[in-house]
C-alpha cells in the first residue's frame, strides 16, 4: 500500500513537471513575438498584427516605423504590459501612451473595433 500511495505521488509530480514545463515555453513563446520593423518592442500576448499593416522608413535623422496589431484584450491589461516593459528596454514615459528613448519617440494609440482592441505603433525620430 505504502508503495503504491509513492508511485501515485511520483505521477502526480511528473504530471505536475510537465504541466510547469508546457506553461514557461507558452509564455516563452509569447514573450518572444516583436513588432515588425521595431526589433526590441514586444508584441504583448493577445495581440496579432494585422498582415500589411507594418510601413518603415529609414532616414538620416532616424527610422519612423508604423504598425497595427489587434486583440480582444483591454486597454488596462495594454497599458499595464507596456507600463511594466518598456521601462526595462530604456523606454522614458513621457505622456499616456507616448515614450521616448535616446533620439526615438514611441507612441501608441488605441481604439476600440467590433473585432476588439485596435493599437496603432508609432516609432519617430524626436
Amino acid at each position: 500500500m505504502y508503495m503504491a500511495g509513492m508511485r501515485r505521488s511520483g505521477y502526480i509530480l511528473v504530471s505536475v513537471l510537465c504541466v510547469i514545463s508546457l506553461l514557461a515555453t507558452t509564455m516563452t513563446l509569447a514573450a518572444d513575438r516583436f513588432v515588425s520593423g521595431i526589433d526590441d518592442l514586444p508584441l504583448m500576448p493577445g495581440l496579432k498584427e494585422i498582415d500589411g499593416s507594418a510601413t518603415v522608413f529609414s532616414k538620416p535623422e532616424g527610422r519612423i516605423v508604423e504598425v497595427t496589431a489587434t486583440g480582444a484584450v483591454s486597454r488596462d491589461a495594454v497599458r499595464a504590459f507596456y507600463d511594466r516593459t518598456l521601462p526595462e528596454l530604456g523606454w522614458r514615459q513621457q505622456a499616456a501612451g507616448s515614450w521616448q528613448r535616446e533620439n526615438e519617440r514611441l507612441r501608441f494609440d488605441l481604439r476600440d473595433d467590433k473585432k476588439g482592441l485596435v493599437i496603432q505603433f508609432s516609432l519617430t525620430p524626436r
